[in-house]
């Protein structure tokens, strides 16, 4: 069992990693294609790690409910963290939507908009990191 959970750990950072730094990069190729008029480099890079990461967080969230099963029983903590990841995809899947966005040329968010969308999935993460360590709800 604990290589599903290293499988889990390793995917979810990946995945992580592009949460938090796509919103980031669609500012800065907001500007790129400003200046450009086209899409450059940034903006193939952004996009290629969102598409990357897609594929570790099915990976991540299979292995966590695999984990959730076999290992927690489906513990009332592990419908929280399941909650809050829920949550998590549904700003991913709202960071593809832009993406998608800006491949057209269409950049309709600020960079206030964006920093501020990139600083609520670093809440998320902290509020499935807390559930994670405490397992609050683990008697009832």
């Amino acid at each position: 069992m604990d290589y599903v959970k290293i499988i889990h750990i390793l995917c979810v950072m990946g995945w992580m990693t592009s949460i938090f730094a796509v919103p980031r990069a669609l500012i800065f190729w907001k500007r790129e294609y400003a200046n450009m008029g086209e899409m450059g480099p940034l903006g193939d890079l952004t996009r290629r790690l969102y598409r990357f990461s897609a594929g570790l967080m099915v990976i991540a969230l299979i292995t966590g409910v695999w984990l959730g099963v076999a290992r927690w029983a489906f513990a009332p903590w592990v419908w929280v963290k399941l909650g809050l990841v829920g949550l998590l995809v549904i700003h991913y899947m709202m960071t593809g939507g832009m993406v998608v966005r800006a491949k057209r040329g269409e950049f309709r968010e600020s960079d206030m908009y964006l920093r501020i969308f990139n600083e609520i999935s670093v809440l998320g993460v902290i509020a499935v990191l807390w559930v994670v360590v405490v397992k609050p709800f683990w008697f009832i």
